[in-house]
């Protein structure tokens, strides 16, 4: 118990700096769901239900546009299929535990608790099962609970702003800043790079799906490039 306890508080300690981004991004989408119509249960429900800000935007947005249903599902599940990946690769670790634990893992499955997460797994080898879940739960206690807040306090705070002041702009700056530190390497430039080509290129797709496109075409541009630079 002492050991789990201990790396639950280590998982907090690892994800404080991430409030820098959970914060801002989270009273911002509270914001743009009530300038987009929402009542403050259902921008509650985007961010407790998805909890996944970009998927939450896409949906949004193309709610907006009044996109098919359709669209607007599978919009939201395409930009979450990295999830996917995140849960293969922390299922050797986190695998292993009670069904109510793993239940708990995947609805907290976001960027940073597995990022975190898998760093810390694979710089200490030697963790027990238990400690690797407390650390987990410790990176979701500080990531995914004030998120929830941060929501609450945007939407409030959005129902307040005039209904001429549109804060559109302030999406795409936010994705900016938040994954432009994330291309390090060459496939990963090409790949955004491609995407924002596409995406321009693409605006007269019907119901936003130049968004699909454009991520499509950006990642097997980029998965090329790496084959080709690994081979």
């Amino acid at each position: 118990m002492a050991s789990s306890t201990s790396a639950y508080l280590r998982g907090i300690r690892a994800a404080l700096p991430f409030l820098l981004v959970v914060a801002p991004f989270g009273m911002l989408f509270g914001v743009v769901g009530t300038e987009a119509g929402l009542n403050l249960a259902q921008v509650m429900g985007f961010s407790v239900v998805i909890i996944a800000g970009a998927a939450q935007f896409t949906a949004v947005q193309l709610m907006q546009e009044q996109a098919p249903t359709v669209i607007v599902l599978a919009s939201a599940l395409a930009v979450n299929l990295r999830m996917a990946m995140y849960a293969a690769s922390l299922a050797p670790h986190l695998g292993p535990a009670p069904g109510w634990q793993r239940i708990l893992i995947a609805y907290f499955n976001v960027d940073g608790t597995y990022a975190l997460s898998h760093m810390e797994y694979e710089a200490k080898p030697a963790m027990t099962l238990s400690e690797k879940v407390g650390f987990y739960m410790g990176t979701a206690s500080v990531i995914c609970f004030p998120w929830y807040m941060a929501t609450w306090i945007g939407a409030v705070l959005g129902a307040s702003i005039p209904a001429g002041l549109s804060i559109d702009f302030a999406v795409p700056v936010a994705f900016m800043s938040f994954f432009a530190p994330a291309l390090r390497t060459l496939p990963h430039v090409a790949a955004a790079i491609t995407a924002i080509i596409l995406a321009i290129l693409l605006q007269g797709v019907p119901y936003s799906l130049w968004i699909l496109l454009a991520g499509a075409g950006g990642m097997v541009v980029g998965a090329e490039l790496e084959r080709r630079m690994t081979k």
